[in-house]
């Protein structure tokens, strides 16, 4: 058997894991953004593939290698897969739900903490050698605590889950907004409340993203949805850059329409330097916080998912059914 890995090789070499279909198959390495013609050279006759979830996998490819099972994300992202391709053909697409949900939650939280906090500015300050003068404007201005705030969170999955129950403690109001209303239960386990979109975007302090792209998602950060916000309050996106409509924050943050944002995702990735978020008027630069997004990443999360991942791509093999089919298989 025979497995293509789209994706960096020394980190799939630093997570592999201790199974026998690791030790039992060839594998066959290409960069991501190869060409189709240099991933169909390489292993058009590989039973799997393995894919970086930022990477490209076009259906020309996929219609064109007889012996594909199945087609593994290696983390949450697919949407570089062309899944109607694959399941036209039979293919299961794959992901790895639910690994990284601590990991970005927890990078959730710390962006809401350095907004509120300043973080960067105050960092610069002290580092100019004005700790008491900044101390002593922020007293001013005011630091307002994450229990204070009221949270809304768009999508309610893995990661909204695990960022709710990591603000709990902080005794903050937690608000969720999902097409469909989440059991009683769920909502006691998680200490959260169902709240209409409209509602959240009038109401609350800080909106966190966690749903996924899609053709109603993309871009739904707009102009119309920013200036419903209240001018104190921020946006926070630790999903994907393609939800947010890049101009519409840019004018939303010079317009003074929300206090600012962080960002650990940005359309389009990798982030370059002509990005008109990397571009605000000096004045306005620091009210967005980048992080590269690094959010569901950690070196836990890396052994979780690669266990799960070979293992998934195993049961596939073997004829059974895998975990988290993405495709509709």
């Amino acid at each position: 058997m025979k497995i293509l890995i789209i994706g960096n090789e020394d980190r799939y070499k630093k997570y592999m894991p201790d199974l026998d279909i690791v030790k039992n198959i060839d594998r066959v390495f290409c960069p991501r953004g190869a060409e189709d013609e240099e991933l169909f050279n390489a292993a058009h006759d590989a039973d799997a593939i393995a894919i970086d979830p930022m990477a490209k996998l076009s259906g020309n490819v996929i219609r064109n290698m007889p012996n594909l099972k199945i087609i593994q994300s290696e983390g949450v992202g697919f949407n570089g897969i062309d899944c109607d391709a694959a399941k036209e053909r039979g293919i299961y697409v794959c992901n790895c739900k639910g690994a990284n949900a601590g990991a970005v939650a927890e990078q959730t939280v710390l962006l809401m903490l350095a907004l509120l906090r300043n973080i960067i500015v105050c960092d610069g300050a002290e580092r100019e050698g004005n700790q008491i003068y900044m101390k002593e404007k922020m007293m001013v201005e005011g630091i307002t605590e994450l229990g204070d705030c009221k949270i809304g969170l768009i999508g309610f999955g893995d990661i909204a889950k695990a960022t709710a129950k990591r603000l709990n403690p902080f005794e903050c109001e937690i608000y969720y907004y999902t097409k469909f209303k989440k059991s009683a239960d769920t909502e006691k386990e998680y200490h959260v409340s169902y709240m209409d979109l409209d509602e959240m975007v009038h109401n609350c302090d800080i909106i966190s993203i966690h749903c996924p792209v899609t053709t109603e998602t993309a871009g739904m950060i707009n102009e119309d949805f920013l200036s419903k916000m209240k001018p104190n309050s921020y946006i926070v996106n630790t999903a994907r850059g393609e939800i947010i409509d890049n101009e519409a924050l840019y004018n939303a943050i010079i317009s003074e329409k929300i206090k600012g944002a962080a960002l650990d995702t940005v359309a389009p990735e990798p982030t370059t330097l002509d990005n008109i978020l990397l571009n605000l008027p000096k004045e306005y630069a620091d009210r967005i916080i980048f992080s590269p997004h690094i959010g569901g990443i950690t070196t836990s999360y890396f052994y979780r998912a690669h266990k799960k991942n070979w293992a998934n791509i195993d049961a596939a093999l073997r004829g059974e059914r895998p975990n988290h089919i993405v495709n509709g298989l």
